[in-house]
Order: C-alpha cells, then structure tokens, then sequence
C-alpha cells in the first residue's frame, strides 16, 4: 500500500498537469490560481487511500479525486465571495485579485470542470460514482444555505447545527472516501463502512476547527483566534452558550452582538470567559472525541487486514492533529 506522502505527492504532480486552455483564458485563470494555492490536499488524498486499501493500483481513482478536489476548491471560492473573505491560505482572494463576477463564472466552470474529471471514471462504476457525487454537491449546497440562515438566528439548536457541518464539511470527506473505495472494487457494505467514518471524522474535524478558533495557537493555528467570535458565527461553542447561559450572560452576549465598533481583544476576551463559565471548552472536547470514537468503529468493522487499517488511522489522527 502506497504511503500517504506517496499519494499526496502524486495528487500534486496530476494537479500540476491538469490543463485549462479553453478560450477565452480570463476565465479559467482564476481556477489555476486558486488550484495552485496549496492546501492540505485531503480529500482527493482520502480519495486515493480508500482505493488503494482494496486495489494495489489507484489509476481508476485518479480522475475521481482530482474532480473531487477542484469541486472542493469550487466551495472555497464561493465562499469567500459570500463571506466577503481577503485571503485564502495568506493570499488574496479571487474575488479580489479579479472581482465578484469573474469569481462566480470561473467558480460555475470549476463545478463543471469537476464534473467533467468525474466523468471520466472508468465506465464499470461511473454511475455510481457519478450519483454519489450529484447528492453530495446538493447536500453542500443545503448546508450552506442553513449557515447562512444561521446568521440571523438566536436559537440554533446544537442537533441543527451538527446537521449544518454534516452537510457543509463532513458529507465530502465521506463522498471522497466511499468514491475511493468503489474505485477500487470495494465490498459494498465496506464502501458503506468508509462513508460512515467520513461523515464522524468530518464531524469531529469541525467541532475541533471551532474549539481551536477559541482555544487554539495563532502560530500553529494558521489562522488568528477569535475570528469566529467577532464575526458573531454560530459555532458548537456560541450556540451552547446562548442555550445555556444566564441571564445576565446572554444580555451581554447580545449587547456585543448589536456593536458595530469595538476593541477586537475585548470582545474575545469576554466571549471566552463567558465559555469557561460555561465548561463549553470540556463539553466540545467530549463531543469531539464522541465523533472520533464513533469513526473508529467504522474502521474496526471494515474487511482488511491490520496493518491497513493502522494505515487509515495514522492518516485520521493526522487529520485531526491538524492546526492550520
């Protein structure tokens, strides 16, 4: 079985490959540009692992992942344009470099181009693979709009919001690990097994980015503290504390939220204190593990040997040792 610097270096050399030389090229730059920004490369990475758990080739999975990534930088783009976001992983946005509506045509040509590289699954499980896809790319879609309901909302409850993050992170990373594993001839209930523990991992993977936006290390982080708490997002930690604070808490919670000038160290500053009082720190860290243990599970019921299925942990702990 390849390793996973293996895979992840042959994920780079077929994205550096991939060619968009259509006319007019003003639209397709800004899918070259996001694509060579980098990133963890995890999804088309699980993609390839998932396939070659049951195949010792991953060539039919190539296509698959690649679309599967430039579907998930399609996300990226997207959202930025909604957040109104600067930078993405320390540079410019595309909406930035070029504008809004450039960032929405090339970002409808990048799902296109995703579909596209999907479709070249080799026939035997392209419909397959093809309608994972389609559910999955609606699925995100779903879970976008509840983010952006979320926004306005003050009562969220903690069951809406770990539906949201399941639509929005975990059903990818899900999609990517049963496409593999269909690619690569698969059991059925194994391919099931694998999507299941995306799902938990993706869960888990989410309730942590939101612990660390609170708790984590700026430098190892990658990003700076508090960025969820000044946008006001509903996060696993914010809606636990609107639902289970004071009184008193919550009005100062709400007297913050209606500021539009403040001291961004003063507002951190008071929302973090507000969790601790809460323990919400402690009570995140048990649902974390909860979605860790549950996707641990999954791996324990799957159909291959040991030193695989140690393979697929190493890269799940990876994952969720995963700081920036």
């Amino acid at each position: 079985m390849l390793s996973f610097s293996n895979i992840l270096q042959r994920i780079e050399t077929e994205i550096s490959l991939l060619q968009f030389n259509y006319p007019p090229k003003s639209l397709y730059d800004p899918i070259e540009y996001i694509l060579s920004l980098g990133g963890k490369r995890i999804r088309p990475a699980l993609t390839l692992m998932a396939c070659n758990i049951y195949n010792d080739s991953i060539e039919n999975a190539i296509k698959p992942a690649l679309g599967l990534e430039v579907f998930h930088n399609f996300t990226l783009l997207h959202d930025d344009l909604m957040d109104e976001a600067d930078k993405r992983r320390n540079k410019p946005t595309v909406h930035k470099v070029w504008n809004a509506n450039t960032a929405i045509l090339s970002g409808d040509a990048m799902l296109i181009a995703a579909y596209r590289l999907i479709g070249e699954t080799e026939s035997t499980h392209l419909k397959e693979i093809l309608d994972l896809f389609t559910v999955t790319a609606l699925e995100i879609c779903g879970g976008q709009q509840y983010d952006m309901e979320f926004e306005s909302r003050m009562d969220v409850t903690e069951n809406e919001y770990i539906e949201m993050i399941r639509l929005k992170t975990a059903v990818l990373l899900a999609c990517c690990l049963k496409t593999g594993a269909i690619s690569g001839g698969a059991p059925e209930n194994d391919a099931e097994l694998l999507y299941q523990f995306g799902i938990h991992i993706g869960l888990a993977f989410q309730l942590q980015d939101d612990l660390l936006d609170v708790y984590g290390d700026t430098a190892t982080f990658g990003k700076n503290i508090g960025g969820d708490i000044l946008c006001n997002k509903k996060t696993f930690l914010l809606i636990n504390a609107l639902n289970n604070a004071s009184e008193k808490q919550k009005e100062t919670m709400k007297n913050w939220f209606a500021k539009t000038t403040f001291e961004p160290e003063e507002k951190i500053a008071t929302f973090t204190s507000i969790y601790n009082d809460l323990n919400l720190k402690a009570l995140t860290e048990a649902k974390v593990q909860y979605y860790y243990n549950e996707a641990m599970k999954c791996l324990e019921q799957l159909s291959i040997s040991t030193d695989k299925l140690y393979v697929l942990k190493d890269v799940c702990d990876h994952l969720m040792n995963r700081q920036s």
